[in-house]
C-alpha cells in the first residue's frame, strides 16, 4: 500500500533540528520533503561538527548532525535574498502543500514570503511557523535556542542535583529535547490542518514556539504548579509523586527502579528479600512511601549495594516493578531487544554510500514508514526540482547558477 501521506509536497524552509525534524517525520511517512538551502552553505547543521560519518572516500564526510534529521528529503539551493530566488520559492509553495519555516518572527515578510502572501497565492497552504516565543507577544522578536528555552521554560529549575548536595545547580536535559518535542508538536499540527483542508478545502497559518512547546511538555509538573502555585525543585533522579521511583547504587554500577504501585512495590521487595518492607507502614501505600522517601532510598541503597548490577538484574527478571540497567549509547544498540525491533536501520547516502540511521518509532501495519535516503548533499536535487516542477530550461538554470541564485553539487563541493 501506498504510504500514509503519499502524494503530500512539502516545502520546508527550515534548518537545525525543530523544524527538519517535523519535516522529517513526514518523509518517513511519504510525503516528499522540498528542503530549501542557502547557496554555499546549506543548514546550519551540516558545520555542526564533529563528529563526522564518512563513506569509502576518506576526502567524504557530513556531520553526523545532520544526517539525523534531514532523511528521506531533496536538497534544493536557493537564495531567498535575491528577487529570483523569492520567485523560485513562490512557485514551489504553489505546487506544495504544506511549507514549514523556522525564521525569527517577521523575517520572511521583507522578501514576500510570509504567511499572510503564501496563502493567499495558495489559499489550500498549510503555513507552519516554528519560532522560538512565537508570532505574539513581547518576546516575539527575541531569538530561542534550545538551551535558552529550557532555562526561560522551566525546565533546568527541574532536572540536575539537588540544592545543597555536590554537583547541585539548573542542568540542561542531555538532548535538545525542545527542539525535539516542537517537531512533533508541529508535525502533529500539521497533519490536522491538513485534515481540516480534506473537510474544507482551506488551507491555514500554525504558530507554534519553542518555549509553548515545552510549557505544555512539562506535564505534571507545570499542572502541578496550577494546582498549588508552588514551584517544583529539581530532584536528582527522584519522582516528586512517586517512591521509589530513582538510580540505585549498586555494587559495581547503578540500576533504575520505577515503581508506580502498590502490587510492582510489594513483588519487588520479595525479589530483594525484603518482604517486611511491604508491610511497614511506612511504605505501605504510594502516599507513604513518598512521605517516608529518604528512609526507603537508604534501605534500598544499603541492600542493592552488597551485590553487583548483574546479579540484580538476574534476580529482579520478571519483576512486576520496572527496573534495568543505566546504559551508555552504545549499549543501547547493543541491547538485542533493540535489536529485534530494527531501530538501527541503513540508508543510502549519494557520496559516502550505505549510513546508518535511527527507525521511526511507531510501527504502522498498514503504511509503515520508509526510508528512500539519507540526508541529501547540499543541492543535490535543485536541478530536477526546478526543472520537473517549475519547468526551468537547462538555459535558465545555468544563468541561476551563474548569477549565484541557485547553486547544484559542482558549485558546493
Amino acid at each position: 500500500m501506498a504510504q500514509a501521506l503519499a502524494g503530500l509536497r512539502v516545502l520546508d524552509l527550515s534548518r537545525v533540528l525543530a523544524g527538519p525534524w517535523a519535516t522529517q517525520l513526514l518523509g518517513d511517512l511519504g510525503a516528499e520533503i522540498i528542503k530549501i538551502e542557502r547557496p554555499g552553505r546549506g543548514d546550519d547543521t551540516r558545520s555542526w561538527s564533529p563528529p563526522f560519518q564518512y563513506g569509502s572516500d576518506p576526502s567524504k564526510r557530513e556531520a553526523s548532525y545532520f544526517l539525523s534529521a534531514n532523511r528521506n528529503k531533496k536538497s534544493v539551493c536557493v537564495d531567498i535574498t535575491r528577487v529570483e530566488g523569492q520567485n523560485i520559492i513562490r512557485q514551489l509553495a504553489k505546487t506544495s502543500d504544506v511549507l514549514i519555516e523556522n525564521f525569527k518572527t517577521g523575517s520572511l515578510a521583507k522578501y514576500g514570503l510570509d504567511a499572510e502572501t503564501l496563502c493567499t497565492e495558495n489559499p489550500g497552504l498549510i503555513y507552519c511557523s516554528i519560532t522560538g516565543f512565537g508570532q505574539t507577544g513581547p518576546y516575539a522578536s527575541q531569538p530561542g535556542y534550545d538551551l535558552l528555552i529550557q532555562a526561560m521554560g522551566g525546565l533546568m529549575s527541574i532536572t540536575g542535583v539537588p540544592d545543597g548536595k555536590p554537583g547541585a545547580g539548573p542542568m540542561k536535559v542531555g538532548v535538545a529535547l525542545v527542539d525535539i518535542l516542537t517537531g512533533l508538536y508541529a508535525a502533529n499540527a500539521v497533519q490536522a490542518a491538513l485534515r481540516h483542508r480534506e473537510k474544507t478545502g482551506e488551507g491555514q497559518a500554525i504558530d507554534i514556539s519553542l518555549l509553548d512547546s515545552l510549557v505544555a511538555a512539562l506535564a505534571n509538573q507545570s499542572q502541578g504548579f496550577l494546582a498549588t502555585a508552588q514551584s517544583p525543585s529539581r530532584m536528582g533522579n527522584a519522582h516528586p509523586s512517586i517512591a521509589p521511583y530513582d538510580v540505585f547504587k549498586t555494587g559495581d554500577g547503578h540500576i533504575v527502579l520505577a515503581v508506580g504501585n502498590d502490587d510492582q512495590f510489594e513483588d519487588f521487595c520479595n525479589r530483594l528479600g525484603l518482604s517486611e518492607l511491604s508491610k511497614d507502614p511506612r511504605f505501605r501505600s504510594n502516599a507513604n512511601r513518598v512521605q517516608n522517601r529518604t528512609v526507603l532510598t537508604d534501605i534500598l541503597h544499603n541492600t542493592l549495594q552488597t551485590a553487583t548490577t548483574s546479579y540484580w538484574l538476574d534476580t529482579l527478571d520478571g519483576c512486576k516493578a520496572p527496573v534495568g540497567p543505566v546504559n551508555r549509547v552504545g549499549d543501547v544498540f547493543a541491547d538485542p531487544h533493540i535489536q529485534a525491533r530494527n531501530t538501527r536501520i541503513t540508508l543510502p547516502h549519494s557520496s559516502l554510500g550505505d549510513v546508518s540511521g535511527v527507525a521511526f518509532p511507531a510501527r504502522l501495519s498498514r503504511t509503515p514508514a520508509e526510508y528512500v535516503s539519507a540526508a541529501p548533499i547540499l543541492g543535490e536535487h535543485t536541478q530536477d526540482v526546478l526543472k520537473t516542477l517549475l519547468g526551468y530550461s537547462d538555459e535558465a538554470l545555468s544563468a541561476l547558477c551563474t548569477d549565484g541564485v541557485i547553486n547544484t553539487p559542482s558549485e558546493t563541493d
